[in-house]
This record gives structure tokens, sequence and C-alpha cells, in this order.
């Protein structure tokens, strides 16, 4: 009988596996047609309910139950134009995956008739089932009740799925008792956290400052593969990743991948989810190829961060469902294949103000430069004192796999500046003296940009080796895993951001109290923070073993694994950074440790079952049918009369593929007790650990006598797809 991998071979060369994408037009003309936008609530809201949404949508102002019933009757009055009949709340537990539930708008009255309605009540609040959803503790399993609440920040859109409409509006989920049990509560949080502290600082520059936004811009990465291909690997299916497979005698090593020519069969896919994206108001500008084969990015415009964080959420969902219509399969793993780039998702992080201002951005005034210098050094100083936090959020079974290897960043977190700033703030820490003087117009009146012209003002090179490095105007933030909810990053990012700037003030104040001039304590304060901080800038290479040796030296921690990573989450001084800026409490930090780590242990579970399924069921039955070719073949020589010597080759493949037979058999039964051993323990990051450092090291070990065989055995009797085939048929 064919192997599922040839028939999917067969199926990809006799069919047309693409599907006809129409052009769409302009895309002006199609943006955002299916999201409830202010302009859109323009045409379906009275004046009063209108302007409640507007205020809600831009400040956060509380709107009215009256006139959400207003806003909830125009919701559905434009929805049910466009053919919908359900609506949903949705949201983001902490699964790590985006979560629904549809009701219908129809309702029976009293009477028995049938009637379509949908309250304020209903869009402002619902109760989910929270029993099953990842609680860390929080919540027993008996104890039921949880509820999602509407986030007017993030409007309502309608989701396309097949031939069904559904009216999707954001929310945050929360328990009965009110703990956050997903990522956008504690996102908007952080958020409001941030701009408190960063307004205060902005004072300093600008009074007419009244709000500081967070903004992002995400870079997705992604692998695309055939769909019947990817179904004939179990460890796909399963985990997302490949297990075992040898690396092809191509890769990415003639670097001809990156920024090619767009094959026309992904070409086709991304106009396709492209199309959806844009009518989804999710403002994607960039596609192309990646460096690795079969691997592609999308990236969009800066938006306010949490939209953002709901766009790239959402727009994961469209493209696997997307791909399914194309006979593709979108793979968002880090690292679904050995041997070439894993994928990440940078998260480009910057600060505006509402009056238009970038706050990570060189200015033309010595005040603007002043200021940009005091959020430039701010966020230096909070990744110096939390760098421990930031590894925590980027921390995952998956990424694990790929920080540091082919162009990942390091475990280490470290930021990169370029020369130029490196310089300038090399500068300011050696001014003669402890203190700045009043008379010291030099560094009051710093000039960030000297003589360079508009066009260069990105003025730093980029380092691919860097996890948190700045690139003009903004910070990338690249060891973040391309599975990732952003809103995990971006959380500590922005805490630390707000505690490092509440600081920041209060020192400069205490200066000005003592009688120094503003911009004298103001550099005074900056100069300090260059000196605590400046073990963690590193210009170098991130791989090189002298970085590994130097990032010790400097105290910088290199927490190579999850369940060690995981652990700053825990401490006193995560407790009390995250109370003061009210984004968790303790409980709640204690429960996103306790559901990361098991997140990572089921994870490793799940691959080593995986793993022992496909040697058992897969890999030695190809090997013993191809040994006894061998034998058979070996025999009838024999029986002709043929001497040893004419089938050396044929013993020598024999003798190899049953030493590598029994190391496999020999390792998956080691490997199954070491997971024994594991789930037997009872505390979850003693199990964590035990996966990490008994049950893991196996898969390494067991895919490399795996990868010999196929590299051994007749190709018609192996029967999961091989990397050529993965990465290059399409």
């Amino acid at each position: 009988m064919q192997s599922l991998r040839f028939k999917a071979i067969d199926n990809l060369t006799t069919s047309d596996p693409g599907v006809n994408v129409e052009g769409a037009g302009k895309i002006t003309a199609i943006f955002g047609e299916n999201v409830f936008t202010l302009k859109t609530a323009r045409e379906f809201l009275s004046d009063d309910a209108y302007k409640s949404l507007a205020a809600s949508t831009k400040t956060g102002q509380k709107i009215e139950r009256n006139l959400a019933n207003q806003i909830a009757a125009g919701m559905r009055q434009w929805a049910e134009a466009k053919g919908v009949t359900h609506f949903t709340h949705w949201f983001q537990p902490l699964t790590g995956t985006s979560a629904e539930k549809h009701d219908s708008f129809f309702t029976l009255k009293s009477d028995g008739s049938a009637l379509e309605a949908f309250d304020g009540d209903a869009l402002v609040q619902q109760e989910p089932d929270a029993s099953s959803f990842p609680s860390g503790g929080l919540r027993a399993t008996f104890e039921a009740r949880g509820y999602t609440a509407w986030d007017p920040t993030s409007p309502a859109f309608i989701m396309h799925i097949g031939q069904g409409l559904t009216l999707c509006i954001p929310t945050i989920f929360v328990s009965y008792t009110g703990e956050s049990l997903d990522y956008k509560a504690p996102l908007i949080k952080s958020i409001e956290a941030l701009n408190k502290a960063a307004v205060d600082v902005c004072h300093y520059f600008d009074r007419n400052v009244g709000k500081v936004y967070a903004t992002l811009g995400w870079e997705q990465e992604y692998f695309v593969v055939d769909e019947g291909l990817a179904n004939a690997r179990p460890d796909i299916v399963m985990t997302g990743r490949t297990v075992f497979g040898h690396t092809p005698a191509k890769g990415q090593q003639m670097e001809d991948h990156y920024f090619g020519s767009i094959p026309e069969r992904v070409y086709a896919f991304m106009r396709d989810y492209e199309y959806e994206a844009y009518r989804l108001g999710i403002p994607l500008r960039t596609r192309h190829n990646e460096v690795a084969p079969s691997q592609f990015e999308c990236a969009p415009i800066f938006e306010e961060l949490n939209l953002a964080v709901d766009h790239n959420t959402l727009l994961m969902d469209v493209m696997s469902r997307v791909a399914k219509r194309h006979q593709l399969k979108v793979l968002l793993h880090e690292k679904p294949f050995a041997g070439i780039n894993g994928s990440g998702k940078h998260n480009n992080w910057s600060l505006a103000t509402d009056t238009g201002i970038n706050l990570l951005a060189p200015g033309k005034t010595p005040k603007t430069n002043l200021m940009f210098l005091a959020f430039f050094v701010n966020t230096i100083k909070a990744v110096y004192d939390h760098a421990d936090l930031l590894r925590a959020a980027i921390a995952s079974a998956g990424n694990d796999h790929r920080l540091g290897a082919n162009e990942a960043p390091p475990a280490i977190i470290s930021a990169y500046i370029g020369q130029y700033l490196f310089k300038v703030l090399d500068e300011v820490e050696s001014r003669v003296g402890d203190k700045f003087d009043e008379q010291d117009e030099v560094m009051l009146k710093l000039d960030i940009h000297k003589s360079i012209p508009e066009l260069l003002l990105d003025n730093t090179d980029r380092n691919r080796t860097s996890p948190f490095a700045f690139t003009g105007h903004k910070f990338e933030f690249r060891a973040v895993g391309s599975a990732a909810n952003c809103a995990n990053g971006m959380i500590i990012l922005n805490t630390i951001m707000a505690e490092k700037l509440s600081t920041f003030k209060k020192e400069v104040d205490a200066l000005i109290e003592k009688g120094d001039k503003k911009e004298v304590a103001i550099m005074q304060v900056i100069k300090n923070y260059i000196k605590d901080s400046k073990k963690v800038l590193f210009e170098g290479d991130g791989y090189s073993e002298e970085w590994q040796i130097e990032a010790a030296k400097r105290g910088l921690p290199n927490l190579k694994t999850t369940p060690v990573a995981l652990d700053p989450l825990i401490s006193k001084k995560a407790a009390a950074l995250f109370d003061k800026h009210n984004v968790y409490t303790h409980a709640e930090l204690e429960a996103r440790h306790e559901i990361e780590l098991e997140k990572y242990l089921k994870t490793v579970q799940i691959e080593g079952r995986v793993i022992g399924d496909l040697a058992g069921n897969h890999i030695i039955p190809a090997a013993i049918r191809y040994q006894n070719v061998l034998i058979q073949n070996i025999k009838g020589l024999k029986d002709i009369g043929i001497k040893e010597p004419s089938y050396a080759a044929q013993l020598s493949i024999l003798t190899q593929i049953s030493e590598h037979i029994n190391k496999v058999k020999t390792l998956v039964e080691e490997m199954t007790e070491a997971r024994k051993e594991a789930n037997a323990l009872t505390e979850t990051r003693a199990k964590a650990v035990a996966y990490c450092d008994k049950v893991n090291p196996y898969f390494d070990e067991i895919r490399y006598h795996v990868d010999k065989l196929e590299l051994l055995v007749d190709d018609t009797e192996w029967e999961l797809p091989k990397y050529r085939e993965l990465l290059f048929l399409r």
C-alpha cells in the first residue's frame, strides 16, 4: 500500500494546489469594512451614544448602561446588514490562543414569537465557563464562573468563516473573584501604568502632553508547507514541529531564499489572507521570503499597543484558516525544522505622545534631544534592572529550541544601541566631576543629530544577535517567539518602564528640591543611570563563546531553559513591582508561573510520546523492512557462490542499521522511564525541571540515530516526508 508520504507527493504534482484569488482593487476601498470603527459608529449611533463610545475609546471613560443599549442596537443593525446572525465575546485566555462562544441574536418573547435582540448587557458582559481554562490554581475545577467584559478601545469586528459571519467583541476575561485569566486585562493595566509615569516625565519638557501611548509594530515570521505532506508527519500534526528529519543537501546555505521571488502558490495564499486582514482593519504593509526555505514574514504599520496585540492574535488565526483553502499549512512553531532558521516575532516598541511626538526619536532642539535621552536611557536602565523578567516573558518550550541558534538572539538579555549612540552615552558618562555644573552648556545643549542629514536619522546598524536592539525611533524586542502572544512581553516591558520612569522622576525632583536647575538634575540622573546600566549594553556577536564568558563577568543572567527562566516571575522583587503598578497581584503572578510551567512540561511530554510513537510505528518497522531486503540480497549472493568481499557493503549497511535500531529502541525505553519518574513528582516546577533535564536530552540522542537511519534506509521504505520535500515542494 502506498504511504501517505508518496500519496501527498503524487497529489502535489497532479492537482492544482492553488486557489484563484481575485484582485481586491485598492486596499483603501476594503480596509476596515468589517470593523465597527468610530467612523462606522457615527452612521449607526445617536450623538450621545457616539460621543460616549468615542470618549471610552480614546480616554477609557466609562460608558453608561443606557448608552450601552444604544451602542449595542447600532452594532447589531450594522452587523445584520452584513448578514451576521451570531455574536461572541472574543477573548485571549492563557492557552495562548483566542477563544469564543457564539450566541445568536435570535430569542423568543414570552408569547413564543421570534425576536432578534442584542442589548447593552450582552455587549458589556458575558459569562463563559472558566473551569476548563488555565488558572494556575486561582480557580478550582468545580468553580466554573468567569466573566468577559467589553474592551471598547479595541473595535468590534465581523469574522468571516466559510459561509458564516459572526460579530466579535474584544473582551477581557476575569474570574468570579476578579483575578485576570487572560492577556488583555494585565496588558491594559500595564499600558495605563506606563502612561501615567511617562506623562509625569514628559511634563519636565512639555506641559501640554496629556497622554503617552505605547505603540507596537510586530514582524510575524512563519513557515508554509504543503498540507498533504504536513499531514503525513504525525509530529507536525501533534506538536507543530518535526522531531526527526535529516538535514537536506540544500538548506539555506546558498542564501537564495531571503527576499527572493515569492512562490506562486504561497503568493496566492498571502494575497488571500491579506485581503481578509485588510477587511478586519489589520494594516499589513510588507510581505517577503525569510532566510530559511519555506519561511516567510509579514509586518503591519505601527498601532497602539492594545490594538496591535489583538490584530496579531487575530491574524495568526486568519492565516491558519486561509492556508487550508490553498491546501497549505502554516507553521508558527519557533523551530519547526532543525538546522535552519527558527521563527520569531520581533516586537518593535515605542512611545508616542498625544501631541504627536515619538519619545524615542532624537529631536531637532536641545529640549527635545534631552527628552529623547531621558526616555532612551530609562529604557536601557529598565532592561538592565529587570533583564530576568524580560527573559521570563519569552520563555517557552518552542523558544528554547530557537534562542541562540541560526540568527535568533541568545538567552542572555542585552541591549544594542549602535556605535553612534554608544559614544553619546559614553560622552555623557565621562564628563569631568561627579556632578553636572550649571555652566556645562555642552551637555545641556546636547546635539544628538550633529551633522547627520535627515535621510540618515536611522543611525544604528542592525545586530541580528541582539535580543533588545534600538533600531531608530524604536526598540526591537527580537527574542519573542513566533507563536507567542505579544502581550506577554509587552506587559513586562511596559511595567518595568513605568517603574523606572517613576523612580527617575523622584530622583530628579529630589535634586531640584536641593536647588539644582531642572536640566542639570535631569542630566545628573541620566548620567547615573548610564553608569549603573552600561553592563547591559553589548555591540558584538551574541553567538560567540566570548560573550557567554563576558556576560557572566558582568553579572548578566543566562537562563537557558524555560523552567529556570520562569523563576523571576515569583520573586519578591517581581511581586512588589507588579503590585505597585496594579498590573498583577501576587496570586496572579503565582498562577501565571504555574501555568507556564505546565505548558512547558505538557509540551515536552507530548513531544516525548510522539517520538516514542514514531520510533516504534514508523522508523523501526521501515528499517526492519529494509534489513530484510538486505538479508535476502546477501543470502541470494551466498547461494550462488559469491564470496563475502563482494557484498561487504551490504553487510556494513546491515550492521549499521541494526546498531541504530537497537540504540533507538533502548533510548526510547529509557526516555519512557524518565517520563514516568517525572510524572511521579507532585510539585509542578520539580516536574518541569525533570522533563527539561531528564527527558528532553533524550530527544536529540534519539534523533541522531533516526536521522542516520533516514540516510541508510531505502527511500521507498521511508514513510515520513523528508526535509527536502517539506521545505522545497509546494
